[in-house]
């Protein structure tokens, strides 16, 4: 580079700077700035109006100028760094979408037609030859019909309202990912992925939020449904990992549905296609629920707390971890032991749940009690013993 091409863009950094501190002189107090190794500056001060109008103030004019603005509190004081660059995502392309929505669905009416299959003959035909479900024993897609809808009806449900919030809010969002997998489930589950960062905790509240109430709205209908036409019948010794567990919440829809607390006495409910597929949506909506990363019940205790939630994430995964060593010594006849999995994905994924651009506006109220109400729902929803 010429002298003259670094002169230029010295001349080009100070009238940056400048203006980045026009810009923050009208809402704070500024005591210092430090340029940083990144081509960024950190700003030290204290707020002069409301932090959430004085970050809606800084953003769309740090953006204009090509940084993002970061505002947290450290030591009693105010922080704004600008972070050179603004991330501008591309339109995505739903073509991966699609396909990974028909594949999902053709891998769960699969699962659901061997789970429920007329006999255990037809079954194990159809285990042995997968392929058979598409000639010969194509009908039989009609029983894996009431599984598929309600497990995919719950998990699209789920991610939609993810989908709409962030929309909502103007955050660039990809529609939902289905995971198909031919075995077990017939699915992984479904996820979005965010390509802009989160602006605030309020809005990280409302997208975190909205996921698990939405499919909460549809999986408990469906499962007093599924209950309501699945049978009450003696239940000799069941395979080691083939009886559900026992939530709050599932054992008071239970006796609401049937009068009497299952199993007992050798009784249980015998869940059918849409009763098992329910269940599990709420299981995995506890699971969602945990206070950890960036899972949904990360994003709401973050919004709630703030750093404080990296705490309560530490001490959630380490629940989860002598949940997981309790299993293993006190219960070696499972055959998956959820909490030791999903302790590890979690880690691998990140327990703490990283800031928002503005860490400083706190929830409202009304936010805030349904963040409470949002914790209680882990408390009926968690299930101690998953399998058994």
């Amino acid at each position: 580079m010429s002298t003259y091409s670094r002169q230029q863009e010295a001349v080009g950094s100070l009238e940056t700077l400048a203006e980045l501190r026009t810009t923050l002189n009208s809402v704070m107090a500024l005591e210092s700035h430090t340029s940083l190794d990144n081509g960024g500056y950190e700003f030290r001060g204290r707020l002069t109006v409301d932090s959430g109008e004085a970050f809606d103030h800084i953003y769309d004019r740090f953006t204009a100028l090509g940084y993002t603005p970061v505002l947290f509190r450290h030591d009693g004081q105010e922080i704004v760094v600008a972070q050179r660059g603004v991330v501008k995502p591309k339109a995505a392309n739903p073509r991966t979408n699609i396909i990974l929505l028909i594949l999902t669905i053709i891998s769960t009416l699969f699962v659901g037609a061997v789970l429920y299959a007329p006999s255990p003959d037809v079954q194990q035909e159809l285990l042995l030859d997968p392929l058979s479900i598409f000639t010969r024993n194509a009908p039989l897609l009609l029983n894996g019909l009431p599984y598929a809808l309600t497990l995919l009806g719950i998990l699209g449900i789920h991610e939609m309202g993810h989908y709409v919030f962030a929309r909502k809010h103007k955050a660039a969002v990809t529609l939902p990912y289905f995971i198909p997998m031919p075995l077990g489930l017939g699915t992984m589950g479904a996820v979005i992925l965010l390509r802009s960062p989160i602006k605030n905790r309020r809005q990280l509240f409302d997208i975190g939020v909205a996921g698990p109430l939405a499919g909460l709205a549809v999986a408990i209908p469906l499962l007093l449904v599924g209950l309501a036409t699945s049978p009450v019948e003696f239940v000799s010794r069941p395979l080691p990992g083939s009886q559900e567990g026992n939530s709050i919440l599932y054992l008071l829809l239970k006796y609401l549905v049937h009068g009497q607390i299952l199993p007992s006495n050798g009784y249980d409910v015998i869940l059918n296609a849409i009763a098992f597929p329910a269940w599990f949506g709420l299981f995995i909506t506890s699971l969602n629920l945990l206070p950890i990363g960036s899972l949904d019940g990360g994003h709401v205790t973050y919004a709630m707390y703030g750093r404080r939630q990296w705490r309560i994430a530490r001490a959630a995964w380490m629940l989860m971890l002598i949940a997981g060593g309790a299993m293993l010594l006190l219960r070696t006849e499972l055959g998956l032991n959820v909490w030791l999995l999903w302790a590890i994905l979690v880690q691998l994924f990140g327990v703490m749940h990283p800031p928002p651009l503005d860490d400083i506006t706190p929830l409202d109220l009304r936010r805030r009690a349904l963040g409470i109400f949002t914790l209680f729902l882990l408390f009926i929803l968690i299930v101690p013993i998953p399998f058994s």
